[in-house]
């Protein structure tokens, strides 16, 4: 099949300042995979720790950051039957998002719902799988259970709440600014929490009063994280599958304090699980990437949820992409940050 000319960020990670736009040429789809002309990309907290150099999944070498997408299906390899050129679609991968085309396994596409946009489909995968695998598989769900949900106006946070909340759970939901708490009041937080993260255990034991707390989905890390753990009840959950502590408005990490904040987190004797009768577990969402089949049983028990179209906050273009992941470490945003091509 034809090969194209493509626009890519591929990086040698360590700093967000080596992100700059080169073209290359990309083949025809191989057997079983799609060609996609990207649309729009949506970003994840795992995007600034691969381009820092501090997430252990990234490859060796060069390469394209980036975990989801939408577009459009430009054409299909031997032996695709489930999509067709014209298609419009949203995906995942296994990086290679920063890119203007990409080819992939038919497997991890998903038609775009007509009435979304490509910035909509560039929003739901990862934050409603993420979401949804957090609390009903590893945390166990259940009517009327209090879960704590950090980063409560985020595109996972944003999910997580609604998941809960037709699970009929009560949720507490953080946010590190007062100016996210309306959002997360209309999407339905029963309580919301400023997070002050050298105070946070009196916080939440002010708002949990005697109400147990019976899961968590923790994505801060260091005091917090502790402080959560600590106030977990009895049978209680704690789901890790972030930690933005270690996130800095730096465009290279300064290892001293990431060395610092490592050395000071929080240290939890497992043992003394038994004695406290709760449990943490920990998630990467590249576990399901690996089970595709899982991921579409996922994606199949999500759909009945008839869950609302995905918040899209900030937009880029594709040329300030490097602009949209410095405000997207900020934590100041709420909703998806998405970069348009």
């Amino acid at each position: 099949m034809t090969s194209i000319s493509r626009k890519v960020y591929r990086i040698n990670p360590g700093s967000m300042k080596s992100l700059k736009i080169t073209e290359e040429s990309l083949d025809g789809p191989a057997k079983g995979e799609v060609r996609v002309a990207i649309k729009a990309i949506g970003l994840n907290f795992a995007d600034v720790f691969s381009v820092w150099k501090l997430y252990s999944a990234i490859p060796k070498g060069a390469f394209i950051p980036g975990l989801e997408y939408a577009g459009e299906v430009e054409s299909v390899g031997e032996g695709v039957t489930s999509l067709k050129p014209g298609d419009r679609v949203m995906g995942i991968c296994r990086f290679g998002a920063y890119s203007s085309h990409l080819n992939i396994d038919a497997r991890y596409l998903i038609n775009l719902p007509a009435d979304w946009s490509y910035e909509e489909g560039a929003s739901y995968l990862v934050q409603s799988l993420t979401a949804y695998y957090a609390l009903m598989d590893l945390g166990g769900l259940k009517e009327n259970k209090t879960v704590l949900v950090h980063s409560a106006a985020g595109g996972v946070g944003t999910y997580a709440n609604r998941i809960a909340k037709k699970m009929g759970a009560y949720t507490i939901g953080t946010v590190g600014s007062a100016s996210k708490v309306d959002y997360c009041k209309k999407e339905g937080y029963d309580e919301v929490i400023v997070r002050d993260n050298k105070n946070f255990g009196p916080q939440l034991e002010n708002v949990l009063g005697d109400r147990p707390l019976d899961l968590i989905l923790e994505c801060i890390g260091g005091p917090v994280l502790k402080a959560g753990y600590v106030s977990l009840a009895e049978q209680g959950r704690m789901v890790v599958y972030g930690s933005a502590y270690y996130a800095s408005d730096r465009d290279k990490p300064r290892f001293i304090d990431l060395f610092l904040k490592y050395k000071r987190r929080p240290m939890i004797d497992p043992q003394q699980m038994i004695q406290f009768n709760k449990g943490i577990l920990g998630f990467n969402l590249i576990y399901l990437y690996e089970r595709v089949e899982l991921m579409h049983q996922l994606l199949g028990e999500l759909s009945t949820l008839n869950l609302d179209k995905p918040t899209v906050g900030e937009v880029f273009t594709f040329e300030n992409l490097p602009d949209a992941l410095r405000l997207f470490r900020t934590g100041k945003t709420i909703g998806k940050v998405v970069v348009a091509i």
